[in-house]
């Protein structure tokens, strides 16, 4: 250990799909959120961890911030937002644009407010030469004052390790908060359910995935099996009939992908059955948000 030992908060905040999940997967070592291509994948404040000999960061990774259309989002900028006020340090996540656009324009503006220190991460620096990246940071330095401006690529795991080295060093002395054996407080259920979620956004057509949560019915571990029952919830008939498919080659192959990521994430056998079930408005229906995990009052 090279000085005190550091622990502390810290969320990561940016626009949708900029990269903050595969980035918290990469920072920890671990795929913990779930990644896809569409946008507002995280619904959730995901909590991981990572510890070494320096320090323990407690990541909060967010749904990308953006403007409110249901309940459902609503539930998710509170849920990107309500970070700002309870952590030690800010991750601001954003690509490396030639100009700002009106999104991050707000998310500065709401960073101003919070008034914790912001590390700015440049993600997929790696597309760009290094002089490119250079009028990137100046563009942005005239938003925000920040601690560090840290260049990476979270898909090729660039410039993570000097990320982490400058989030411990800025994080204030303190005990571990959690065990250093500790990566994430989400229950098994939890995340079972991400994953089926990710394998539908990532096989499903672009009209489908902002309407489909996922619920597990019941999960029994066995000493040889682990059996989980889940029902894939969507808004329409017609998209019931998407999600099953032809045939039910559709949710045969999403349960066979999201299988394959549960066994090893349990390092064990798992028999998965998946169905479809319709809930008209879901997005819009807060006890329904309630019972699929969506609670604004434990915000």
């Amino acid at each position: 250990m090279s000085g005190p030992f550091r622990s502390g908060f810290v969320t990561i905040v940016g626009r949708s799909n900029v990269g903050k999940s595969t980035l918290m997967n990469r920072l920890i070592g671990m795929k913990i959120a779930i990644t896809s291509a569409k946008p507002q994948t995280t619904r959730k404040k995901i909590r991981t961890v990572y510890t070494d000999e320096d320090g323990q960061i407690i990541f909060l990774d967010t749904p990308g911030m953006h403007i409110a259309k249901n309940k459902l989002s609503e539930y998710m900028e509170k849920a990107a937002e309500g970070t700002l006020v309870e952590v030690d340090l800010i991750l601001w996540v954003v690509e490396p644009e030639a100009r700002i656009g009106a999104g991050d324009r707000d998310i500065a503006g709401k960073l101003k407010e919070a008034g914790k220190p912001v590390i700015l991460v440049i993600n997929k620096a790696d597309t760009l030469k290094r002089e490119q990246i250079l009028p990137v940071i100046d563009r942005y330095r005239e938003e925000l004052p920040f601690r560090a401006i840290v260049p990476v690529s979270a898909l090729k795991g660039e410039g993570v390790s000097d990320l982490l080295k400058t989030i411990i060093r800025e994080l204030p002395e303190g005990p571990a908060l959690y065990d250093e054996e500790t990566v994430t407080d989400e229950t098994v259920r939890a995340l079972s359910a991400e994953i089926i979620r990710e394998k539908a956004l990532r096989d499903l057509k672009e009209e489908v995935p902002h309407g489909i949560a996922v619920e597990i019915e019941q999960m029994k571990e066995g000493e040889r099996i682990t059996e989980i029952h889940a029902a894939i919830i969507c808004e329409r008939d017609s998209h019931k009939g998407i999600i099953i498919g032809k045939g039910g080659s559709m949710i045969k192959r999403i349960g066979s992908e999201a299988r394959r990521d549960i066994e090893e994430m349990l390092e064990a056998h798992v028999n998965l059955q998946l169905r479809v079930k319709v809930r008209k408005d879901w997005r819009d229906n807060e006890t329904m948000l309630k019972s699929f995990g969506y609670n604004a009052k434990e915000l």
